[in-house]
Formats: structure tokens, sequence, C-alpha cells
């Protein structure tokens, strides 16, 4: 009997031929319908990936492959699904990597034509990007991608802050704030990472201002603050200083005075016990401060050079003075000692650089006043996996401050303010369009405050957060078409990585509150990270990240979206390497010969009155996957529907189920149409049920053999019902036993030699093994499988 599928083996070729025929037929096109119940909207807030340097590294394709597998299954189970893909080109990244690749310094030259070639370096990334994106079959909406630096985004950008900016949740303030000498720029809390790197604790000797003699060791890892110290502070329970408190002490090399004061945030353990308060060492400097009313030193100014206050020591950079500082106090005999420890050092996520922290006039969006609210809202918030959930309350649990959103940076969305040259008043305008503050003249032609005519664009730009925590805003269009609005938001889920849980989740949360008083999405989706072999976290500084662009285009996007389907178990990191993704393609090739085998056979589309014991034993175990395979989407973890799936086709139906009827499916006596509904019927399931997760093998082995000239992602996912559950619950019990008394067979031919060849039997030899009582009812079928003797 001829295959009706000619193509002897599986070819990832023939999926650029689909991936064409999806995007002439508009296969997966999203419909604005009128709140239709029979199909809700499913809207997806994709995240926008980053265009920073190399597009992708193999666990962020995984993680966008898998997104996909989401959108393909909400399809499949009635939803008008929307899919957007954007792309995010804010921010420091940008920079820097045009500062790369151009070897330019933003600074040093005309910020337009550094925007200029921030674009053009965008647009060669973005390119790369969006063809991995299609070349792994993303069913997104690619017509209307959209870019967070377009004016459109932007302009809707700059009406959130507007809007917040009117109802008071946005605030100029003057306040110590994280910041990056390296970037240039205020950075927030959550754009920190800690490490413990190598440094020096200083032992310094202060003097007491009351004449005794009497010294106090202060152990200091920035002793290079010592001009900025207003006071020094021990524990109020450390009774090595209780005769201190209340003196004064002298600080080394300047000779001025602070007061000793006791304040619980002294540890007697760490170092001497007592702290000298700089403005500003570290956030607990600033609460400090903050607690004791003391008055501020400007220690650091912009560009990270020591001020005039430092007196002989400024106009140094940090590592400089802290050189100098300490030689100084070795000469003069006021170093006790010096000890190199590890310390726990906050550096810029960007630069990994450490940080400073400077009183900087900013702007501030109000957030400490939401986080009871966030909290409860946390809660409901349904998590995929659940455990991650507590990653957000952790962060919600450590804010201290509100946000500051202020950069002072080139490549990113203006702040729309423009201030009177005269009265120094803010003026924004009307929302609507997007504003460029340092290069255009305002929309309006005098302060109405006091009529001045002459006014000065501000001149920074926002934390790229503001713009990427409006997407599930941006892509349901808020502001701009109330009917679409209305019928996509809340949007119902956010899929994204673990690491920006307290940025982008968070954020996003924080500003769809303060604008539509409701919850972005009904779901988070969170994945893992793609680690190497050795179990590391991908990076390009430890040279161990995979490129996915190769990998696709020898395997094809099916190997590899099955690969990341039956390695990554939803929220736990994964293993990567080429070798796991080669073996994905081994269950595909299997796929496909069973596909062609079963094309040669007639397809019997109605159930036949009577079915076979060996057929209702294999539908039993088929409605046994698709229960599982359901669990697994339903979760949105593909990795249960994945393994689950090879492991029946694999070791179930191809080796045992397709071997006992192949009697029957070539004789056309009894229990011949059984037989073929059966093959055709499993078959077509197994194909249904991995369509989301391998739609070009799914697409093509379903139009070759059941075509009705309907994709087959315009199809239902497979469901049991209650009846067959209770019809299959009789046949499942057989699959141990039937299972072992084949391997029974065949281990006996192996170990058998014929007398005929001298050899071990072969598998078609005939053997002479009873039945089992218990298998019986498929006597008929394991004889033929088998070529059994029977007495």
């Amino acid at each position: 009997m001829q295959p009706k599928i000619e193509t002897k083996a599986w070819n990832h070729e023939i999926e650029s031929a689909i991936l064409k025929r999806w995007q002439e037929e508009d296969t997966y096109r999203f419909e604005i319908t009128n709140n239709d119940e029979k199909k809700p909207a499913f809207v997806i807030d994709t995240p926008p990936p980053y265009p920073s340097g190399k597009p992708w590294h193999i666990g962020a394709a995984a993680h966008y492959a898998q997104i996909d597998m989401i959108a393909r299954t909400a399809r499949m189970s009635g939803k008008n699904v929307l899919f957007p893909i954007g792309i995010d080109r804010n921010g420091l990244p940008v920079e820097i990597y045009t500062e790369k690749k151009y070897k330019v310094r933003m600074r040093q030259m005309d910020r337009q034509k550094f925007l200029d070639l921030c674009k053009g370096a965008l647009d060669d990334l973005e390119a790369e990007m969006l063809q991995i994106m299609k070349n792994m079959g993303l069913s997104g909406d690619f017509d209307h991608y959209y870019r967070t630096d377009s004016d459109e985004y932007r302009a809707l950008t700059q009406a959130t802050f507007i809007d917040l900016w009117k109802r008071g949740l946005v605030y100029l303030a003057n306040r110590p704030n994280n910041y990056c000498p390296d970037c240039g720029t205020t950075i927030a809390d959550a754009e920190i990472i800690y490490d413990d790197l190598p440094t020096k604790l200083v032992h310094m000797k202060f003097r007491t201002a009351d004449n005794s003699g009497d010294q106090i060791i202060i152990a200091s890892t920035r002793p290079e603050l010592l001009f900025a110290c207003q006071a020094v502070i021990v524990n109020p329970d450390d009774e090595r200083y209780l005769d201190y408190q209340g003196k004064n002490a002298i600080l080394p090399l300047f000779n001025r005075e602070v007061p000793i004061k006791t304040h619980h945030s002294a540890k007697p353990e760490f170092g001497s016990g007592a702290v000298m308060v700089c403005s500003y060492g570290d956030q607990n400097d600033v609460q400090v401060f903050r607690e004791l009313g003391l008055k501020e030193i400007v220690a650091l100014g912009e560009n990270g050079i020591t001020t005039e206050a430092a007196g002989a020591y400024a106009g140094l950079r940090v590592n400089q003075a802290r050189t100098k500082v300490i030689e100084d106090l070795k000469a003069a005999n006021l170093v006790e000692k010096e000890e190199s420890i590890m310390h726990r050092t906050p550096l810029c996520e960007r630069s990994k650089t450490p940080i400073e922290i400077i009183p900087l006039h900013d702007y501030y969006v109000k957030q400490l006043d939401y986080v009871p609210q966030l909290r409860k809202l946390a809660m409901q918030l349904k998590f995929h996996p659940e455990m991650h959930r507590q990653i957000l309350l952790n962060w919600l649990d450590s804010i201290a401050i509100d946000w500051p959103i202020s950069r002072r940076r080139f490549y990113g969305t203006e702040i729309p303010i423009w201030y009177c040259d005269s009265c120094k008043t803010s003026l924004l305008p009307e929302p609507g369009k997007y504003y460029r503050p340092w290069k255009e003249r305002p929309p309006f032609d005098k302060c109405p405050r006091c009529g001045h005519t002459e006014f000065t664009g501000e001149d920074r730009t926002f934390d790229t957060w503001m713009d990427s925590s409006i997407s599930p805003l941006y892509v349901t269009k808020f502001g701009r078409d109330q009917k679409l609005f209305d019928h996509t938001y809340p949007t119902a889920l956010r899929p994204q990585a673990k690491d920006i849980i307290r940025t982008w989740l968070y954020y996003t949360m924080l500003r769809c509150v303060q604008l539509t008083g409701q919850m972005p999405w009904t779901d988070a989706w969170i994945m893992g990270y793609g680690v190497d072999e050795k179990g590391e976290k991908m990076s390009k500084s430890k040279g161990n990240v995979i490129d996915p662009f190769p990998i696709i285009q020898q395997y094809g996007a099916d190997t590899f979206r099955f690969w990341s389907a039956s390695e990554a178990n939803l929220g736990y990191d994964f293993r990567c390497s080429e070798q796991r993704i080669a073996g994905s393609q081994k269950f595909l090739s299997k796929l496909w010969n069973v596909g062609r085998f079963l094309s040669s056979f007639e397809f019997v589309k109605d159930k036949p009155a009577q079915l076979e014991a060996s057929d209702r034993w294999i539908l039993a175990e088929l409605s046994k996957l698709i229960q599982e395979c359901t669990r697994g989407y339903e979760a949105y973890n593909f990795f249960v529907p994945a393994n689950a799936i090879r492991d029946f086709t694999w070791n179930v139906f191809a080796a045992h189920y397709i071997e006992m009827v192949k009697g029957r499916a070539y004789d056309s006596k009894q229990g011949h149409d059984s037989a073929l509904y059966t093959l055709h019927k499993v078959f077509s399931t197994i194909l249904l049920l991995l369509a989301p997760l391998t739609p070009f093998i799914s697409e093509e082995l379903w139009n070759k053999m059941y075509s009705d000239k309907s994709s087959i992602h315009h199809k239902q996912l497979p469901s049991v019902s209650i009846e067959e559950e209770k019809q299959n619950l009789e046949f499942a019990k057989y699959t141990k036993a039937i299972t072992e008394f084949n391997s029974q067979v065949w281990n006996s031919k192996k170990e058998t030699v014929s007398k005929e060849t001298g050899k071990p039997m072969s598998l078609k030899d005939p053997i002479e093994i009873a039945v089992p009582e218990d298998l019986r009812p498929f006597a008929r079928d394991l004889i033929s499988m088998h070529n059994l003797i029977t007495k």
C-alpha cells in the first residue's frame, strides 16, 4: 500500500512553505467582536524584547517559543487571541551599544546626531530579532508590531505622566538617590544588584573633643567620605561606648567636631561597633540622616568626582580619593589597622559598577501610598507557578521611597515639561502628541502665572520602565480606541522571566492601577533561566551563550520548540545544549514515520458499531493522555504535555498498539474498520495535542492525512467526555499486563537460538508462548503480532 505522504523523512525546510501559507491566509487574525462570550478575547501582554547587542540567547528564544504555545493553546480552546509583538527600544542599553558600535561618546556629540545613530543601530538588531521570531513559528501580530521609541508609543507614555501630574501623583524633590557615575544618571532601587567584592575595612582613630585624650576607633569601608561625616553612632546597648554617648568626636585629617549618638543600626559585632555617618555612604546613612535630622554635605557631583567640600581631596574620583585619604591617615598614624574583607556592594544593574548616593532633584511617582493596595491585588493575581508570587511580595515589602523616574540620558521618552524662565513654574502641555522639550518650543505662548514668554525645555528622559510599564495599555489602545479597550482590558496574561518581577511586573501593576483602577492582567506566567550544561546562568561575560539562530536553521523550529517544551518545567531553570536539542529531533522523526506509515491506510472517520478490545484499550490510554495534556495546557506548563505525548506516542502507541493491530489493518476481515478507525483516531488526536508545541509538523501531517482545507490550528483541542471516561476505565487497567507480556515475548525471542539459522530468533519468527488468561480479550491481536504458536 502506497503512503499518501511521499517525503520519506521530516524535513524542516518544509517549515518555510507552511510559514508563508500562514501569512498569506492570515491564519492567526484577531477579530474585534462585541464581547462574544462564546469566543472571549485572550490578550497576551507579550514582553517586548530588548535589542541591545546580540538579539537573543537560546534561553530567551525558548521563552518566546513557549509564549507562542500559550497563544496557540488559547486559540485551540476557542478564544479570540491577540498576540502582540513589540520591540523595546528605549534606555541605557541602547546608548551603550551605540557608543561601542560607532566608537563615540554620547555626551561629546550633538544629541540629535547621537539619537540618529541609536535608531540606525536598533534597526539592524530589530530586523534579525523579528526574523528569529518568525522562523520559530510565533503566531503573533507582525503586521502591527510596535516600537517603544515610536512617536505613538512615546506620546502615550507622556500622556500617562501628564495625567498622573494633574492628579498629584508626580512631584519634584531633592533627595539622596542612587546614582551610577558611569551611566551618568539616577537609577531606581529595582535597578540595583548586589555582589560581594573585595575591599578594605579601615579602622580610623577619632579623638574625643573633651580634651581627655580618649580615642574612639571607627571602622569604615568608605574612608574617602570622611569629610562628609556628620555624626558617629554606637548601639545604645553596646557597653563599650556608654561613656561616649553625648560627647563629640573630632574627624581625623579634618579636625571638625561631630556628635556621638546612639542608633539601633550600629552593629556591635561589625568592625569596632562605632560607625561614622556620612552623606552618603549607603542607604543606612540616608535613613540615619533622616531620623537624626542631620544636615547633608554633598560629597560627590554628577560626574562622580568629589566636591569642593572635600578640601584637599576635591576633584578626585572615588577610588583616587580613597587611596589618598588612607595614605594620609597612615602618615599621620591615624589608622589602627586595615582589614581585607568581602563587602556586599550595590552595583548598577547595567554597568555593573558601584553606585553612589547623591542628593539630586528628580521627579517621583508616588508608590508608597499604593503598596497596601498592590499587596492585596498581588494576592489575587494568579501565578504560574505559584512559588514566584513570593518574589513580588518580598519586593513590595522592601519599598522604602517613591519611584524616581527622571534620568539624565538621551535615548528615551522625554519628560514633557517646560519651565518659565521668569517664575520657574513647571508647565505641561495637553496630552495627545509626542513632545521633545529640549529641542521644541512649547505649545503655549506665555506663562499663565506671570505672563512671561520665554521658556526652557526639560532635557531629561523617563526611566525606561515608564515606557515598558504601559505595554498592556498600549496594545489594548488605552485612550485611543475605547471599543477595543473595553473588549480587551484587563488582558489575560503577563508572561515574563522571574528576574524582572520586581521591575516590569511591579511597575506595570503600579501604573495600570493608578491609571485605570484595575489590574492589567488576571494571570502571570513566570519562566526560569536558560542555563548551560553546568547549571550556570548564560551571560556574554562568561562566554557560555548559545545563539539560537543557527540552531533553528540547522534543526528547524519544531525541533527547537519541542526541546523547549520537554526540557523546561514551568518556573524552573533549564539546561541548554545543542546535544539536547538534537535529541528532540528523534521524536519528530518517529512521529513523521508513524504518520507516513498510517497514511497508507484508509481514513475511517466514523466510529464502527463494535470496537475490538485492543482498540478500546488504546482509546482508554488516549483518554488518559488527553486529560494529562489538558492539565498541563490549563496550567500553561508545556513540560507536561510534551513529555506525556512523547512517552505515549513512542512507548505505547507505536511500540505496542500499532504492532498489535497491523494484522487487522492489512486484513479486510473482522475488525479491519475498527483498527483503521482507531489508528487514525489516535494519531489525529496526537497531532491536535501537539499542535501548540510543534505547529509545523502537526500542520503538515494533518493536511496530508486529515485536511478538510482548514488549518489544524483552527481546530479545538481534544477533550474527554464523562461518558467516554466511564467507558474507557475498564480497559486502562490492562496496560501494564499488555506491555509486560509483549516485552516478555520479545526478550524470549532474543534469548532463543533458532534451530534453522543458529542465531537468535527474529521478532517475526514463530514461538510457542501462551497468552495469559487475563489477556484473553486481546489474544487474536497478540497472536498475530508475535506469530505465537498456541495449543
